[in-house]
């Protein structure tokens, strides 16, 4: 397991990386890349500190938008369509 607590990975370009059980709590993915990353879910990304203008697939973000309430106003990301 990868332990990213508290890491600042603003702008980091996570495309196609494997994330399978990293620990993601209180992580700044600001700006991210976050398409077609491996293994991300949703509770993953509920424990983040911020993802702010993140690129995130779109999938993802409908199934947190219907798992978790917090995310149902979403709309700082940047959405792109698998």
């Amino acid at each position: 397991m990868v332990d990213f607590e508290w890491v600042n990975l603003r702008k980091a370009n996570l495309k196609w990386t494997n994330l399978r059980e990293a620990n993601l709590k209180w992580t700044n993915l600001r700006e991210a890349n976050l398409k077609e990353a491996h293994y991300l879910t949703f509770d993953q990304l509920s424990k983040v500190k911020t993802f702010h203008d993140a690129k995130l697939d779109k999938k993802l973000l409908n199934s947190l938008k219907k798992e978790h309430g917090r995310f149902l106003k979403v709309n700082l990301l940047t959405i792109l369509d698998s």
